[in-house]
């Protein structure tokens, strides 16, 4: 078997991304090894996935920062220092700069819950229900410059569930693990 591909994980919240590639992982059906979670909110629960896992964790407040450039220099050396080749934005809501892309090229892939280019940015489930669509979705990407405007890499469909969102969530959650797992295994052969 291949070596495994080192990864860094990017979420800003609860984690629930980050979670299903490390169970996917520690399952073998992914073959990476996530060297660093790197969050822009240090007391994001993500953070408390990750120590669980044993996993480190870089917490920086971008705010601490001169210019998102600098913000961006500092995650670069710890991924440098981690030996990390891909990075894996899993409900990271930041945009990434020339900085990152430069330093990453085509190795920076998000998933978005929708079936891009539909409905990209915040908030893209209510979005869709705002809009009255039936059907939505799950887009892995390439990160480009824009916002969730990169190379689209694979889709999944997800029926809206009418009147009830919280329904409709657990529902692409549930398909946003499955496929970016399966995205980032074909992208890592």
């Amino acid at each position: 078997m291949a070596a495994a591909t080192k990864i860094a994980v990017f979420a800003s919240g609860s984690g629930s991304n980050f979670q299903a590639i490390q169970e996917a992982i520690e399952n073998g059906e992914l073959n990476a090894k996530v060297e660093l979670v790197v969050t822009d909110k240090p007391g994001a629960f993500v953070v408390s996935r990750a120590e669980k896992f044993g996993i480190p964790v870089l917490a920086l407040n971008p705010k601490e920062f001169a210019s998102k450039a600098d913000y961006e220099t500092a995650i670069i050396e710890a991924l440098r220092e981690c030996g990390v080749e891909w990075i894996v934005l899993a409900g990271y809501m930041r945009l990434i700069s020339a900085v990152l892309l430069t330093a990453y090229p085509q190795r920076i892939v998000n998933i978005h819950p929708s079936l891009l280019p539909s409905f990209p940015g915040k908030d893209a489930i209510g979005q869709a229900i705002e809009h009255g669509v039936k059907i939505t979705g799950v887009t892995v990407h390439f990160v480009d410059e824009g916002m969730d405007t990169g190379p689209i890499i694979a889709q999944a469909a997800v029926s809206v569930i009418d009147d009830d969102r919280e329904a409709t969530e657990t529902v692409i959650h549930k398909e946003e693990h499955l496929l970016y797992t399966k995205a980032l295994q074909q992208l890592f052969k």
